[in-house]
């Protein structure tokens, strides 16, 4: 009953003793109340009670009783690191108990050897147990049995053997009532849907079983480390090193496992280094190891201190000394097997690079390559990285470009399993350092125009495709009205002066909520190879000219494309273009606010460094085309009209070159209609909208009460031109739920997504409906990401606080030039040129970009 009723158990343990039984009950009792303190409470408690449920084992004379006390109480001194202690009572166990109690013995056995890291020991004594269980038709503690080896079996990367145990094991668990294995049943198989390379599957499967736990009361340590993998794996290094922070306190809290204390702090290490901290990465992973070798768990102490000499790399430590670390703990780990060898191999390999030591460099960069073949998707990268690495030590550029292209091609394969926007983007992180090698030999040996396809091989590749399309959960609508309601209220009470944070409270709550299902959902395009062709982009330009900036050892490289051919010039420093580009913000910012006049010629000197950083000799040679300019994510806030060769240019920015020629040639939607939309709340109360309605025969006009989000939804889907004049929010803390605010509260991006064809052309007419979040490796979330890949070509947004007021001018100016026929990024260009010629119209002319091609 523990495992199926946690709570009642302990109750009537706890009540059985209070009755004065039999040494043999009591003993009973006692380990209930043990096998609870151990799982869900006080490690210590656990102890006192286990011994007590032994010794009374004994008084009662029987065997069998004792042996069964001694596997439960085997498996909690494990946990407490008190690993010797805990093997003996096993030892003991074994000798003690005959038939089924011994093979539930070794069944706790084998489970012990797993959390210490002994696989094959683990693998022996759980085949032993399985057909004794079997024999007695004991269902649970088969399927039990059949969970841990298929979990085993994981650990050594035998995938297809863990889905086939886990399945049996399943199919047995249907037959009983033990809601707590069950759940971890579930959880399981969250894991090795992770193995086999399914993000979403097994994010959505770790969701389903905490879910179940938390109907029992159950703390979930085993499911926060398995969760913390399967976000680091998506990207989302900063939520996992939240959720182990988060389950160590809880856990500290109740005076929990060792054991899993030690797990959770390894994977707050991993997820610190991936996030960019390698001090909290040291601080966690040498705590953890020291746990680790204290509980004589050598396989985890090995992963520890891979982690640990990763960070110390990273910290720059590079030495003779880490070289010598990292190849001893490659060897120890592909002793045991372990799927992070190749890693270890990798790592000695490029510690042994920095410091010029070639022969070992190759050796061990040779090693780590043979993973290359086969494994799950992040494990075969691995061995394509260490690929490209020795290739490019012993003098291959072809080399180079062949094992980049391959392990971006295994990241192509892996992202298009990933539905939500968000893990794509972020995704791409891992495939920084081949795009990386590939930009440098392109930039060495292959000219110009290798440099422009290896930049665009790797730019923006999240959007090459339209997300998957939230399917019609109605958990997931039902959650996005309860976010605009709560939403909206919330934004009421604060111009109201009045308290939120419990509103704010349950707005953080379904967003979580929200984002959660949404990243649950598999991706269903498959990833058709079309590469960038510079002939039909340099085609497709005519007369005009695209810049597009790659950035290599943080210096900004310029590649001019237009009239047949692909220039390079160079460019300054990507870290003082963005110093720049902010010192632009800041004084539009100023700017949008009358009296703020003296700030212009600042904004103005602030655009010709620019102008010299991001272009360089490459302003003298734009001709007098239409320009497209291509910038990295880092530069995304740049309003490139304040550049002094772009401000009477026609000029439209696009996240790729890809982007734009798909922008190019996306046809508008037949029927040609027009909507409008007034949202609340604005200080000139959307005032161009009633005058651009008439420019259009009969649009769509939604103000008031007819601003609602469905409506408004309803009617963007497939619209030609879609005017939005609504209060802009970024969000910077989670791009995803940036949003624009309607009559009944937030429209936010993953409404935009369910959208089966986003407006051709929209214009965004508010503060800061340009602003993206920079992701991944050179990837964008926001407002105009989400629109580009789901049928949008054009879209006009802000990158900056907009006057009010200065606005209605520009837009009236926008809509006359697109009424007569002109693109976006023409309409913008005379738009600009018809406002005053004060300091407050210039700045918000220069505050909104064209992007795409429409």
């Amino acid at each position: 009953m523990v495992f199926a009723a946690p709570g009642e158990a302990l109750s009537r343990a706890e009540g059985l003793l209070d009755t004065d039984p039999t040494p043999l009950h009591a003993s009973v009792a006692h380990q209930v109340i043990g096998i609870w303190q151990r799982d869900w409470g006080d490690m210590r408690l656990a102890l006192d009670h286990l011994r007590r449920a032994r010794d009374l084992a004994a008084r009662a004379d029987s065997a069998e009783r004792e042996a069964d006390v001694l596997g439960t109480l085997g498996v909690a001194l494990v946990h407490a690191g008190r690993t010797r202690e805990g093997l003996t009572a096993f030892e003991r166990g074994v000798e003690r108990g005959t038939g089924h109690t011994r093979a539930r013995v070794l069944y706790r056995r084998a489970y012990s050897l797993w959390v210490l890291g002994l696989h094959r020991e683990a693998l022996e004594d759980v085949r032993r147990a399985i057909p004794v269980l079997r024999g007695a038709d004991d269902v649970i503690w088969t399927a039990r049995a059949l969970t841990l080896r298929a979990t085993v079996h994981l650990a050594l990367g035998a995938v297809d053997r863990a889905e086939a145990d886990f399945t049996a094991a399943e199919a047995l668990w249907d037959t009983t009532g033990q809601e707590h294995d069950k759940a971890d049943a579930v959880e399981s198989r969250g894991l090795a849907a992770f193995r086999s390379g399914d993000v979403p599957a097994a994010l959505r499967l770790l969701d389903d079983a905490e879910e179940r736990y938390a109907k029992l009361g159950t703390p979930t340590f085993m499911l926060n480390i398995r969760r913390c993998e399967v976000l680091m794996a998506a990207g989302l290094a900063p939520e996992a090193l939240a959720e182990a922070d988060a389950a160590i306190g809880v856990l500290d809290g109740i005076g929990g496992q060792s054991t899993r204390k030690a797990e959770l702090l390894l994977a707050a290490a991993k997820a610190a280094r991936l996030a960019g901290d390698p001090g909290t990465a040291i601080a966690r992973a040498a705590v953890a190891e020291r746990l680790f070798a204290g509980q004589r768990r050598t396989w985890w102490e090995a992963h520890a201190r891979l982690v640990l000499i990763e960070a110390r790399v990273a910290t720059g430590r590079a030495s003779g000394r880490l070289v010598a670390d990292a190849a001893r703990l490659a060897e120890r780990l592909d002793a045991f097997q372990a799927p992070a060898a190749p890693e270890a191999w990798l790592l000695a390999g490029r510690i042994a690079l920095d410091l010029n030591w070639q022969t070992d460099a190759e050796r061990y960069l040779q090693i780590a390559a043979r993973s290359r073949r086969s494994g799950p998707p992040l494990a075969r990268m691995t061995g394509w990285a260490a690929q490209a690495l020795w290739a490019r030590a012993t003098g291959s550029g072809r080399g180079v470009l062949e094992a980049c292209r391959r392990g971006l091609d295994v990241l192509d394969d892996h992202r298009t399993t990933l539905g939500a926007s968000e893990l794509r983007a972020r995704a791409t992180a891992q495939g920084a350092e081949l795009a990386a090698l590939a930009q440098e030999v392109s930039l060495e040996r292959g000219g110009p125009r290798q440099l422009l396809v290896w930049s665009e091989r790797w730019r923006a590749t999240a959007l090459s495709t339209p997300p998957t399309r939230p399917p019609a959960d109605p958990a997931l609508l039902s959650g996005l009205t309860a976010f605009r309601v709560i939403a909206a209220r919330a934004e009421a009470a604060r111009m109201e002066g009045r308290p939120v944070p419990t509103l704010e409270r349950e707005q953080r709550r379904l967003e979580r909520e929200i984002r959660s299902r949404t990243l649950h959902i598999r991706g269903v395009t498959p990833w058709g190879g079309d590469r960038f062709d510079a002939g039909r982009l340099l085609e497709r330009l005519g007369a005009g000219r695209l810049v597009e900036l790659a950035v290599l050892d943080g210096r900004v490289q310029v590649l001019l494309c237009g009239g047949g051919r692909v220039r390079r010039f160079a460019g300054g420093l990507l870290a003082e273009a963005e110093r720049e580009a902010e010192h632009v913000q800041a004084g539009l910012r100023r700017l949008a606010h009358p009296g703020a006049e003296g700030r212009l010629p600042v904004v103005e000197a602030a655009g010709r460094l620019l102008e010299e950083l991001l272009l360089g000799e490459a302003a003298e040679h734009l001709g007098p085309g239409p320009l497209v300019v291509v910038p990295p994510a880092r530069l995304h806030r740049v309003p490139w009209a304040v550049l002094p060769s772009l401000r009477e240019r026609v000029v439209s920015v696009s996240p790729s070159a890809s982007g734009w020629l798909r922008a190019r040639e996306t046809e508008p939607p037949p029927g040609g209609r027009h909507v409008l939309v007034r949202g609340p709340g604005l200080a000139t109360g959307g005032a161009e909208v009633p005058e651009v309605a008439g420019r259009y025969g009969v649009p769509v006009v939604l103000e008031q009460a007819d601003a609602q989000v469905p409506r408004v939804l309803e009617e963007l889907d497939g619209a030609a031109l879609a005017h939005i004049a609504a209060h802009g929010t970024f969000r910077a803390d989670s791009p995803m739920f940036s949003s624009l605010r309607m009559a009944d509260g937030p429209l936010i991006v993953h409404d935009f997504e369910r959208l089966a064809r986003s407006p051709y052309r929209i214009i965004l007419s508010s503060c800061d409906t340009a602003r993206l979040a920079s992701v991944g490796a050179d990837e964008l979330l926001g407002l105009v990401t989400a629109l580009l890949p789901l049928g949008t070509a054009g879209v006009v947004a802000s990158s900056a606080p907009v006057n009010d007021a200065a606005v209605v001018p520009l837009m009236l100016a926008l809509h006359k030039g697109l009424s007569a026929g002109l693109s976006l990024a023409e309409a913008l260009r005379d738009a600009r040129a018809a406002l005053p010629e004060d300091a407050l119209h210039q700045a918000t002319g220069w505050a909104f970009t064209a992007f795409g091609a429409a």
